[in-house]
């Protein structure tokens, strides 16, 4: 494969053009004679609906948008509707209530669909400790991102400040439709462990302080633009790596503010239990040479719930040429470590890498659920491919290395969306690189869907979590039943209890570890541990109820007694979990009391 005609180097090439955010404020009384009847025909456009989950069409919108323009120039935005609908609402009362107004108007409803609001938020660019010859060396950046990618841009106009980088992303779901009750927060950026204790533990608090000013209608950004001095401007897009590297490059960007005691950040995390915008997830990323038992043990502190791992590959030769760091012996005792603390293990893995070849990755994607220290919960799929300015480069040059032709990528992609089972979710098949960053390599955004269906053509059936849940589905007017999955690990038993309905389809789902031998972390030494409970839907605020949702319909109680059930079966006398900050409150309804790090229920 040649290189793309339309690549150009970074020397030669503008950057990238930033994106607005949708306006959550603009002037309602200047447009409230458009706005009006705009309002007025979608509602009486719902009303009409005869099934009472399914959206507006976008035809339909559109039409309406064009009837009524905005001061007779241009059209509303569907953000600036929603706008007007909440402040127009006040003084003209409409039939629908606004939960129903933003479902069947919902921006980008997919979104939201996995029953949380994911906010994803990148750490300030800084050293690593990985010399992989495929990871990008954008000194800009946090490593092995580009400045191209739309979150790392929108990190870095916010001067990878963790309150403003959180703020505005709760501030945009709010805007177009998409409620904050329920948050997932992603740090993503470089190896999370290998960043100061100290702006780790800053970073978090700061992320909680945005949430809890969020639900309470603060907002301290003004503040923080006024006196941040952060400036990438004058930075380089591309470094010479024969005379310098990454590392000796990166700006420190150090500031005495950042830090905070652990006293501070569990004040904000208490506060948080009882926000309108809770945390209900916490994921960080990492490498398998950087877990430890007293790194779980801080980032349980921190609130964290998930780990991404980046495992690449399970081939101690591939991982040596790319020059990884760590050995496949590191990735199964950091694995087993994760699992055995309780977190959920999203693993990272590379086909097409240095060294390796179609046939040496499917039968490398057959060990992650072959070999008994790995059977990850979910999986993201990184197709290697080649950016300008890495070690690589050398490789692809004296023909080394060539990527797959897209044929055979999605050969092998077939072979991982059909070997994927049921208990596990591919979060991501391919890597959302800008196509203008790649030199040679897949550019085909939708390759995901285009090996999906190749795969249904040969009769084969998608089981991978993803595939299987509900999402935006209104068929949910019929009984649901449990199906359990077990599968035997080296450090115990795990349990895969689903709750379904329809044609095989996930409404829920309880992730239960039972240890064979005890754990060094005392306060769960012989415990049987939920590393997960999730009921998908779409994203409902605390304490809603939607006939046509799988949220807030007791699914979550019933995956629950199923685990006391077989703890209890087993013989064991404590249950825990790993709650995440936001849902504390939920498991003390069920009884469980709170640890230091976990919170357990005495059967």
């Amino acid at each position: 494969m040649k290189a793309i005609e339309s690549y150009q180097s970074l020397a030669e090439r503008a950057p990238a053009r930033r994106k607005s955010p949708p306006a959550s404020h603009f002037d309602i009384t200047a447009y409230e004679v458009e706005l009006l009847p705009l309002l007025r025909e979608l509602e009486q456009s719902m009303l009409a609906l005869p099934d009472p989950a399914a959206p507006l069409s976008a035809k339909l919108i559109q039409r309406l948008l064009k009837r009524y323009p905005r001061a007779g120039k241009g059209l509303f935005s569907r953000s600036q509707i929603i706008a007007g609908f909440r402040a127009l609402s006040n003084v003209h009362p409409f039939e629908v209530s606004e939960r129903e107004f933003l479902h069947r108007l919902r921006m980008r409803p997919v979104r939201s669909l996995s029953g949380v609001s994911p906010v994803t938020v990148f750490c300030k660019p800084f050293p690593c400790p990985g010399q992989c010859i495929f990871c990008p060396n954008d000194v800009r950046m946090p490593k092995s991102y580009l400045s191209d990618e739309p979150g790392a841009q929108r990190a870095e106009d916010n001067a990878f400040d963790p309150y403003l980088q959180t703020w505005g992303r709760l501030n945009v779901f709010r805007a177009i439709g998409h409620g904050t009750d329920k948050v997932e927060l992603i740090v993503l950026g470089g190896t999370w462990t290998h960043y100061p204790e100290s702006y780790r533990r800053w970073f978090i608090k700061r992320c909680f302080d945005a949430m809890n000013d969020f639900a309470a209608g603060l907002d301290e950004r003004p503040s923080i633009l006024a006196k941040n001095t952060f400036d990438n401007s004058g930075l380089p897009r591309s470094i010479d790596l024969k005379k310098t590297n990454y590392n000796a490059e990166v700006p420190a960007h150090r500031s005495s503010h950042e830090d905070c005691s652990w006293t501070e950040l569990e004040k904000a995390h208490n506060e948080n239990e009882n926000s309108s915008a809770r945390c209900v997830g916490l994921s960080v990323e990492t490498r398998p040479d950087e877990i430890s038992e007293d790194v779980l043990v801080e980032l349980r502190r921190l609130g964290c719930t998930k780990i991404q791992l980046g495992l690449q590959s399970l081939d101690d030769e591939v991982l040596a040429l790319n020059k990884r760091g760590h050995d496949v012996a590191a990735a199964r005792k950091a694995a087993k470590l994760v699992r055995r603390y309780g977190f959920k293990l999203q693993a990272h893995w590379m086909p097409n890498l240095f060294g390796s070849d179609p046939e040496k990755d499917k039968q490398d994607f057959l060990r992650l659920f072959s070999d008994p220290a790995f059977y990850p919960d979910e999986l993201k799929i990184y197709p290697c491919s080649l950016i300008e300015n890495t070690e690589l480069m050398q490789a692809y040059q004296d023909g080394r290395w060539q990527p797959y032709s897209t044929e055979v990528l999605c050969d092998v992609l077939v072979h991982v969306l059909t070997h994927t089972p049921r208990y596990c979710r591919l979060s991501r098949v391919v890597r959302d690189i800008p196509a203008g960053d790649i030199v040679t390599g897949n550019v085909q955004s939708n390759l995901r869907e285009a090996a999906e269906a190749k795969a249904r053509q040969l009769g084969k059936t998608l089981l991978d979590i993803r595939a299987r849940e509900i999402r935006a589905s209104s068929a949910l007017g019929i009984d649901f039943h449990i199906k359990h999955s077990c599968y035997l690990l080296e450090e115990g038993t795990e349990y895969f209890i689903e709750s379904l309905c329809g044609n095989d389809r996930v409404v829920g789902f309880i992730r239960i570890f039972m240890p064979n031998m005890a754990c060094l972390e005392p306060e769960i030494a012989n415990s049987v541990m939920i590393r997960e409970l999730h009921v998908y839907g779409q994203a409902m605020a605390l304490g809603q109820k939607q006939k046509h949702s799988g949220q807030h319909r007791g699914v979550g109680r019933t995956l629950l007694l199923e685990a006391e059930k077989l703890a209890k079966q087993a013989g064991y006398r404590t249950l825990s979990v790993i709650s995440a900050v936001g849902t504390r409150p939920y498991y003390r309804r069920h009884d469980f009391h709170d640890g230091a790090l976990y919170q357990h229920k005495m059967l």
